[in-house]
């Protein structure tokens, strides 16, 4: 990790001089508060704090402005202000098989007013699978999509919907909503429910040029009907085969294609 983005942001983690040993409890409070914060959504909206594991993640909220609560690295790594841990310690935060051994505690960013937002829009209803989550916003990210909303299901700081992002989720603006019906009853954009069947256009009827936004819905259940309702059209992929319905991440990487081209 470059040590200019640690030093930047020292003022925010001035606390950390009194850790200066090696922590080798995995009973250790500092510890047993980060693996909260990984495993548990309630725990991360209560402290408004997420847990972040590896370098590239790291780095991604520090160079997003997100600001460090508090850092933890082995004696592999020189990274100054940082919480020395042992391996074991290391084997114990880490959420993947082999850890990295840098791990960090960030403060979640205010969501953006979603009144506000404009441009080409995914929304997300009850999504619950996070590497579906981290998928999609990878997928955003690469095409151009202006921003995420994410409605009920996990939440954008779920360690492996931040991995399976590639840090996307630290870098797309992103919002979440409590009730999408109403936000899309307000927006100003023209918004289209994505439905597997059933009488509905298909993209090449639509113009996105002015912007718009697709609503994506749950893997196993698709959208709600009260989100369905809530929306100007519905809009469906042709599909050939047997096939009933596409994966969540997959649906919404044709849908993303056809909003920016």
């Amino acid at each position: 990790m470059r040590r200019d983005k640690i030093t930047e942001n020292q003022a925010d983690i001035d606390n950390m001089s009194a850790f200066a040993h090696v922590i080798t409890s995995t009973q250790n409070p500092q510890i047993k508060f980060a693996v909260k914060l990984r495993d548990s959504a309630k725990a991360r909206r209560e402290h408004g704090q997420f847990f972040l594991e590896g370098y590239r993640l790291c780095m991604d909220a520090l160079e997003n402005g997100y600001t460090p609560e508090l850092l933890f690295c082995t004696d592999k790594f020189d990274l100054p202000g940082a919480v020395r841990i042992s391996e074991s310690v290391a084997q114990k935060l880490g959420d993947t098989v082999t850890p990295q051994g840098i791990f960090g505690l960030f403060k979640a960013n205010s969501p953006a007013p979603a009144q506000q937002l404009s441009g080409k829009i995914i929304a997300l209803e009850n999504l619950q699978d996070p590497a579906n989550l981290g998928a999609i916003a990878r997928t955003a990210e690469a095409l151009g999509i202006d921003c995420l909303v994410v409605s009920g299901g996990c939440d954008v700081y779920h360690p492996k919907a931040l991995r399976a992002s590639m840090g996307a989720l630290l870098r797309l603006p992103v919002t979440q909503i409590e009730d999408s019906p109403s936000w899309l009853e307000q927006c100003e954009l023209p918004c289209y429910a994505a439905v597997p069947v059933g009488a509905a256009i298909t993209p090449p009827e639509c113009d996105f040029t002015a912007g718009a936004v697709i609503v994506i819905g749950n893997e196993g259940n698709g959208l709600s009907n009260e989100v369905i309702a809530a929306c100007d059209a519905r809009l469906t992929i042709p599909m050939r085969g047997r096939a009933e319905s596409l994966n969540a991440a997959a649906a919404a990487a044709i849908l993303m294609w056809e909003l920016c081209k």
